[in-house]
């Protein structure tokens, strides 16, 4: 497998919270201008033709992440009939869960209550995605997630931005490169996010704490990304009664972006 199991400070439970908000909205910032929603969308859209679902279930949603931002732009399609969001987690972000849960004015909810996505068999109904989080699971558990879906059943659609396309060594010797420019990136990105709140100016700009957090998870997730060869050990043995598929995200312009799994039951 060529994956590797490194670290990301935003998975430590001691990682404090408002640092890690702020590089979700950085992340945020960096996807919209990629696109990433519009392809999380599309991708959503081609998923909906074949199980016509009417919510999307995100699987370790954390502080948010790309799917809210997904969803406005999936329901902008349609005329009539709405996707609803409901954002879970392990580990459930309560003062988010406040925020979503508060306005009615869209469509996203964020449960309070934990949801392990080892364990499909009881989640709320909908379909499943796992958007730029896949990668953050050890074989073991990304192995689990994979079974389960289609033990129980259940349609769900993991999308990876990143690509583990460089050979490890390589990535090690550009790190001195690529650790600063990620740094300088988010310090030119952080007037783009929303909110902008006192903590994010403190601890991006004059505390300048965040861009090195930012700036190693960025390039940490890189090698812990799973290849399709990787992808093929994780997936369990094939039956006529479900259906994997994986292959490269594109965008509207048919430019590639990441790449997503998508799994079926066979209707």
């Amino acid at each position: 497998m060529k994956r590797i199991q490194l670290f990301e400070f935003e998975d430590f439970q001691w990682f404090p919270n408002s640092f890690r908000m702020t590089m979700t909205k950085l992340l945020n910032v960096l996807q919209k201008m990629m696109g990433v929603e519009k392809v999380i969308a599309n991708l959503l859209l081609e998923a909906k033709q074949k199980t016509n679902f009417t919510r999307v279930v995100d699987l370790g949603s954390g502080s948010g992440g790309a799917m809210p931002m997904a969803i406005a732009y999936l329901n902008s399609q349609f005329e009539a009939e709405i996707v609803d969001l409901l954002l879970t987690d392990l580990h459930p972000n309560a003062k988010l869960a406040v925020s979503f849960n508060s306005d009615e004015s869209n469509s996203i909810s964020y449960q309070e209550e934990s949801l392990d996505a080892v364990n499909l068999d009881n989640t709320p109904e909908g379909i499943k995605t796992m958007i730029n989080s896949f990668h953050h699971m050890p074989p073991k558990i990304a192995s689990e997630i994979l079974a389960s879906a289609q033990k129980n059943k259940e349609s769900i659609l993991i999308y990876e931005l990143g690509e583990n396309k460089v050979p490890v060594f390589v990535w090690g010797l550009l790190l001195p490169i690529t650790l600063p420019i990620l740094a300088i990136m988010s310090i030119f990105m952080l007037p783009f996010i929303k909110p902008l709140t006192f903590k994010d100016i403190l601890f991006t700009w004059l505390i300048p704490l965040v861009p090195i957090f930012y700036a190693w998870d960025g390039q940490a997730s890189l090698p812990r990304t799973y290849t399709f060869e990787d992808i093929e050990e994780l997936l369990p043995p094939s039956d006529n009664e479900y259906t994997w598929e994986v292959k490269p995200a594109e965008k509207e312009n048919g430019k590639k972006l990441g790449y997503y799994i998508l799994g079926m039951p066979n209707f």
